[in-house]
């Protein structure tokens, strides 16, 4: 094998790494893309086998040199982070070094983000995926070095002593003797807590951003691999027109023998705040993106959700809002369930638990448990508050957390959101009282307990049977839960805001939210139907029905949903559904921070619609961000970026070109289709990526199944680039057969697609079916090929384009808008008076002051929240308004005041003159203007060819955005490139 590779190329560095420890021999090329040759290679490194084929992909080539790696959980968060790698940490890195001192304001906090994900990873495991270096550690480590773009960053311990682990491995070491790093001292490790980027030549943006973004390299080396067997099938599959009606779904959905049952819930949330991103993509977004995919291949399926009703949680936004538990139940039960109307959430019932079936299902349970002998009393000692003259529940006590080596000082008396563990209320540290702040004192109260020592044995027998389904994190809670061995967990409160106990003498007792709110998923399907037995007792032994139940939620609900409520379920033993897939996400972060229902901090539902991106943009973003194998990040340029790539230039181009072909040079009309050989090799790629798609949907990983179905599109772009059919059918009857043939191919892609976003993007791919005028689709689990679904003849509606561009205007707007929030403090948002008692010296800082604290009005009212809460944000907003009216109105005018040691307004004939035209590299203004010429002579070059305007618009693009960067950086605007269209405007004869 070779290794083709540019020096210091840290991708070649990675694939040399791999093959030492795989033990593959391997010789090392140096060339440059210069390189005669190379012929018309675009990008390095390049891995050529013995057979002679070639591999463009580092991380097909990485798979390929490292085989055996263990082929267990893990593979899917090596994966994870192979793709993360190459798709996050080398584009961010490499724009911020390629544009130096130019570089985005916004990439210092991506590249923050990222970091921070890698230190937050190695604290928790030796290696990325473990205690066992895999692949991904090695191609995350050849971008990284100890000085470099990210100087300043700190707290990166874990980093630095995972980064000298692998930096003194023999193998590492014996490939970078063939390929030394530039400027690279290991020695500078030993007492750096700095840390750096890049540490190798600047590569081009375009060549760091190729995996699985630049296919026009790959394709014909990954068609090399194509077995006959694979053609053959994608010939038989796409000869099979493919009629069969779409199934309508009955009015109530009801399981059935010898099918697939799919019974999926998504965790309830507190009806006590606006959801934010993070809460909609950890459970209904991805509870509701599986259950559609599961209609889609035609699975009996029902999803159930709803609002979590009782509890501690309610009674403090009830306090804070001055309004009854009912009426915040009510209020947001109303504003979720709004939010999720927004967002698509396509539930068959979505409930709530404060419901009379609650009540007496909740009952009748835990009346069983009690008969069985699974109920203890006990005397516990609680916390009274003798100011409010209660007992203070959980939720209503903070202190500093008990745990060891912890010491989280806002531990909450159910949990500690520093440790994450479990925690009793009575052993918090200096405790005190949530509504008055006082110290309360301990008294004992009788309470009962779950047995869960006792249910112990029976409930590791099924987890032992159960777990394989489950997401890793939530094997591993669960495990971890075992292993310290389980204890009795007490289930009642002495509350008044909950479902009474029916036991005399404890009827001023109500159940622990804990324990009644799972149940709420059993009592919600009962409203659904009469038959919810059918789901939920199935009696699998004589009915022949077995149902899957899969539960989505966010890590730290796993234990109440494999430990506590399947505990229950078995004691009473009645054949109750247990789970059998638990679907459990890390956290989505907010850019550098963290969401916070309590400090507001983040993009809440009711936000996410005022932006005006559409509902269906949001869903494609959380479910390709969602945090599978770990915590991931929210990123407004991200979302730009997966917008306008993913989205409008992959996906919606290809769409729309293949439509408008058909419309324009085909009457509508699918043309008749002949394929060739290298069509059905393109069928048998699509194929594999159809494979792929459903083999990770089944598993509800829904990153990857973004991933095969986002590279469908791109092979369909790829086949329509290199075959023309513009120009085709422009030639003989030869050639317009054969671009007859193409467009009838592409629009068949374009129709499995509109399928494969369905459980992504319902609304565009309901707009994609008219556009084809299809009904539907489905997809066949059993065998994914593609089938021929617009036979020649049918003819297609009226194209129209799918998505649109997030401008950087836009995106600017929205950055400001909703970034501002982060910056408060705890300390501020607790004394908000504060800042309007120290006036601002500058009419700049005044203005600034005033649009802070407008924006923080917005946000409080749009949050529903009472008059209480949010007059007083009000008023300060009223004391900044009349200190930047006593200091002068902010200018809007050329007549209007300047701020001392301002400089002096140009007149509007004036250019103004720009700072960066005093600053500027000269060196960098020479590259921008050589990198404009090229780009110029390259549209020119497409526009003399007479391209469609589909060909040549985004080179286009790229050419303004080229000027605009040049304009920014001298001060002078450049400008427009030429129409192409050879005539001048406003000589009309």
């Amino acid at each position: 094998m070779i290794i083709y590779t540019n020096t210091g190329n840290p991708f070649g560095l990675k694939l040399l790494i791999c093959a030492k420890l795989a033990k593959r021999e391997v010789e090392v090329k140096h060339v440059t893309l210069n390189d005669p040759s190379l012929d018309d290679w675009k990008h390095l490194p390049v891995l050529e086998l013995d057979s002679g084929k070639r591999l463009f992909s580092t991380d097909l080539a990485v798979k390929y040199l490292l085989s055996d790696e263990d082929a267990s959980s893990t593979v899917v968060q090596r994966d994870e982070w192979l793709e993360w790698s190459t798709k996050r940490l080398a584009p961010a890195l490499t724009h911020n070094m390629a544009v130096g001192s130019r570089s985005d304001p916004n990439t210092k906090p991506i590249l923050n983000t990222l970091v921070k994900m890698l230190e937050d990873c190695l604290s928790k495991s030796t290696f990325l995926t473990g205690d066992k270096l895999t692949s991904a550690d090695v191609s995350v480590w050849s971008l990284i070095a100890p000085d470099g773009t990210l100087k300043g960053a700190v707290n990166i311990d874990n980093l630095l002593r995972w980064y000298r682990q692998i930096s003194t491995l023999p193998e590492v070491q014996a490939a970078l003797g063939v390929l030394p790093l530039k400027e690279l001292s290991f020695a500078s490790l030993q007492h750096s807590n700095r840390f750096g980027g890049l540490h190798h030549i600047v590569l081009n943006p375009e060549i760091a951003d190729f995996e699985g973004e630049l296919l026009a390299d790959t394709a014909a080396n990954i068609a090399e691999t194509v077995q006959p067997e694979e053609i053959e099938a994608a010939r038989v599959a796409f000869a099979d027109v493919d009629n069969r009606a779409i199934r309508d779904e009955p009015r109530i959905v009801l399981p059935k023998a010898g099918q697939k049952n799919n019974l999926i819930t998504s965790a309830l949330p507190y009806v006590n705040n606006v959801p934010h991103l993070g809460n909609i993509v950890g459970c209904v977004l991805s509870a509701d993106i599986f259950a559609r995919y599961s209609r889609l291949c035609g699975y009996n399926t029902l999803y159930i959700g709803g609002t979590d009703e009782y509890g501690t949680a309610t009674e403090t936004k009830a306090l804070a809002e001055n309004m009854t538990p009912r009426q915040i139940c009510d209020k947001y039960f109303d504003i979720h369930n709004s939010i999720y109307r927004w967002f698509g959430i396509g539930f068959d019932y979505f409930g709530r638990t404060t419901t009379t079936e609650q009540t007496r299902i909740v009952q009748e349970l835990f009346g069983e448990l009690y008969a069985k002998g699974y109920i203890e009393t006990r005397a516990v000692e609680q916390l009274l508050c003798t100011k409010c003259d209660r007992y203070l529940a959980d939720r209503f006590v903070e202190g500093t957390c008990p745990h060891p080596g912890c010491g989280y000082e806002d531990a909450r008396g159910d949990q500690c959101d520093g440790c994450g563990k479990l925690v009793n209320a009575i052993e918090l540290l200096r405790p005190r009282c949530k509504v008055c702040n006082s110290s309360p004192i301990m008294r004992e109260s009788n309470q009962f307990f779950l047995d869960l020592p006792k249910i112990e044995p029976e409930l590791r027998a099924w987890i032992d049977r159960s777990d394989p389904g489950w997401t890793h994190n939530a094997r591993v809670i669960t495990r971890s839960w075992l292993k310290e061995g389980l204890k009795s967990r007490c289930i009642t409160r002495d509350l008044k805001w909950g479902i009474p106990v029916p036991v005399e003498g404890y009827e001023k007792k109500v159940f622990y939210v804990w324990f009644d709110a799972p149940i709420g998923y059993i009592s919600i399907t009962s409203r659904y139907c009469k038959e919810w037995k059918q789901w939920w007792q199935p009696d699998t032994a004589n009915t022949g029905v077995k149902v899957d139940l899969y539960q989505f939620m966010a890590k730290d609900n796993v234990p109440f949903h494999s430990v506590m409520f399947p505990a229950s379920l078995l004691a009473v033993n009645q054949g109750h559904t247990l789970v059998s897939h638990i679907m459990a996400t890390e956290y989505l972060n907010y850019e550098d921070g963290k969401f916070s229902k309590s400090r507001g901090i983040g993009v809440f539902g009711n936000d996410a619609q005022d932006t005006g991106i559409p509902a269906d943009v949001w869903r494609f973003y959380l479910g390709a961000s969602r945090p599978e194998g770990q915590d991931s990040s929210f990123s407004w340029s991200d979302l730009q970026a997966r917008n306008n790539n993913e989205l409008l230039k992959n996906l919606g181009n290809f769409v729309n070109r293949a439509l408008v072909f058909c419309e324009k040079f085909f009457d509508s009309t699918i043309p008749p289709m002949t394929l060739i050989e290298d069509d059905y090799t393109l069928l048998a790629l699509a194929n594999r990526e159809l494979k792929g798609y459903v083999h990770q949907m089944e598993k509800a990983r829904m990153r990857d199944g973004i991933r095969h179905m986002l590279q469908i599109s791109r092979y369909g772009n790829q086949f329509m680039q290199n075959e023309e059919p513009w120009v085709k059918v422009k030639g003989t009857d030869e050639q317009k057969a054969r671009a007859g043939t193409v467009i009838g191919l592409c629009c068949n892609f374009a129709c499995l697609l509109a399928t494969l976003i369905f459980p992504f993007m319902p609304a565009t791919a309901r707009n994609l079916y008219s556009q084809l005028n299809v009904r539907g689709g489905y997809i066949n689990a059993d065998k994914p090929l593609l089938r021929t679904v617009l036979p020649s003849g049918h003819r297609i509606g009226k194209p129209a384009v799918l998505f649109s561009k997030i401008e950087d205007s836009r995106l600017a707007e929205l950055k400001q808008k909703y970034g501002g929030q982060q910056q408060s403090s705890a300390s501020e948002t607790a004394k908000p008076a504060a800042s309007a008692k120290s006036a601002p010296n500058s009419l700049k800082e005044a203005q600034k002051a005033v649009d802070e604290q407008a924006a923080k009005v917005r946000k409080v009212k749009s949050s529903g929240a009472d008059r209480s809460v949010w007059q007083p944000e009000v008023n300060i907003l009223l004391e900044l308004k009349k200190q930047l009216q006593a200091l002068g109105l902010p200018r809007t005018s050329e007549s209007a005041p300047q701020a001392p040691g301002e400089p002096q307004q140009q007149q509007p004939s004036a250019a103004p003159a720009s700072p960066a035209a005093t600053t500027a590299d000269p060196q960098a203004v020479k590259t921008l203007e050589e990198d404009i010429a090229k780009q110029g002579e390259k549209v020119r070059q497409l526009k003399a060819s007479k391209s469609d305007k589909s060909v040549w618009q985004p080179e286009v693009s790229i050419l303004l955005s080229l000027k605009e960067k040049l304009a920014s950086l001298t001060g002078v605007v450049a400008p427009a490139p030429s129409s192409g269209s050879g005539k001048k405007k406003g000589n009309k004869k």
